[in-house]
């Protein structure tokens, strides 16, 4: 969409920024506000990211998060980012993040009205090796009256009043919704202003022919899923083709740019996938449905759910994860149903 090229010179005499169109779309200065101080932490951590190996920022931290990862220095260093950007931002009640066990409730006379999840560092563990990693978050309103609780967050993914990522690679872009539609972002460092690059994003009309999840915890998966995945590889006359980052951001991203399916499913010893509902599934899903694809649990507690109609009872609830075109989503549903 050459209007909204970043280096436009039209684009500089009328700038489509995040900050500008937020306030268009939305109308609410809390909101926007928020999105300030969002867009404020994914540039400290796309700098962070850039100048890693310079500043010594490679390598683990030395413990474990809340969900049992093991922790990166850059996972400690993004979480402060966020953390304090939020926090400090007067527009939320309620914070929760995947490197803190607890949720933070923010002080009333600081307090704002809305809640965040989010995982300030997907894909952490590849980020000595240089590979994509990103941002994942989702915001609810808070619906009670008096002090915040853990209550107002946990809550299901159709209350979503905004969910996006940011994805640290090539170029740093910020995906975002409202929930009537999906838009696009590049951050132009000579600026500092994340401008819009796509908007009303869909999956394309001829999609490719791309599955991608991690084969190795193949005879980990229930007989249906080991079945929809073969049939992928063995599809005639032409078989998917495999495609797996480990990066959460980065296989959705290329997911929704090119079509295909993202699968983390559950494993059938443990029953629950690894992907964290609140700020890993939740607005990833959004996001897929905005433009125009589907989301699945697959098989998870006995049944096949839209995954945006779970309802968390922990902050660290986890669930398996069927993302992408409704083609593919409900191709490897189907095994379930026979």
């Amino acid at each position: 969409m050459s209007e909204f090229h970043p280096d436009s010179i039209r684009n500089d005499t009328d700038s489509k920024t995040l900050s500008r169109l937020s306030m268009m779309r939305t109308k609410d200065r809390d909101l926007v506000i928020l999105l300030g101080s969002i867009q404020t932490a994914c540039k400290l951590i796309a700098r962070s990211v850039r100048k890693a190996g310079i500043a010594g920022l490679y390598g683990l931290h030395g413990a474990e998060n809340a969900t049992g990862d093991e922790q990166k220095k850059l996972d400690v260093l993004s979480n402060e980012m966020f953390v304090n950007s939020l926090y400090n931002s007067h527009a939320c009640a309620v914070l929760v993040s995947e490197e803190n066990e607890d949720p933070i409730i923010v002080p009333e006379h600081m307090a704002g009205k809305y809640c965040v999840a989010f995982d300030p560092l997907d894909g952490s563990s590849n980020i000595d090796c240089n590979v994509s990693t990103g941002t994942i978050f989702a915001v609810w309103e808070k619906k009670s009256t008096g002090p915040a609780t853990v209550a107002d967050i946990l809550r299901p993914g159709n209350e979503i009043v905004c969910a996006g990522y940011c994805a640290y690679g090539s170029a740093t872009e910020l995906v975002l919704t409202y929930g009537h539609g999906v838009e696009r972002f590049t951050l132009d460092p000579s600026i500092g202003e994340f401008i819009m690059t796509a908007e009303n994003m869909t999956l394309p009309a001829e999609e490719k022919l791309i599955y991608s999840i991690n084969e190795g915890n193949y005879l980990t998966w229930d007989p249906c899923m080991q079945a929809a995945v073969d049939d992928f590889k063995q599809k005639k006359p032409k078989p998917y083709s495999a495609r797996y980052v480990g990066s959460m951001v980065a296989d959705v991203h290329r997911t929704l740019m090119y079509g295909g399916i993202y699968m983390y499913p559950a494993d059938v010893a443990k029953g629950n996938g690894k992907l964290r509902i609140l700020y890993e599934g939740f607005p990833m899903s959004m996001i897929m449905e905005q433009a125009g694809g589907s989301a699945s649990t697959g098989m998870f507690k006995g049944k096949i759910t839209r995954l945006l109609d779970l309802v968390p009872s922990g902050i660290h609830d986890k669930c398996p994860v069927l993302i992408g075109s409704t083609r593919d989503v409900d191709r490897v549903k189907a095994y379930y149903n026979k």
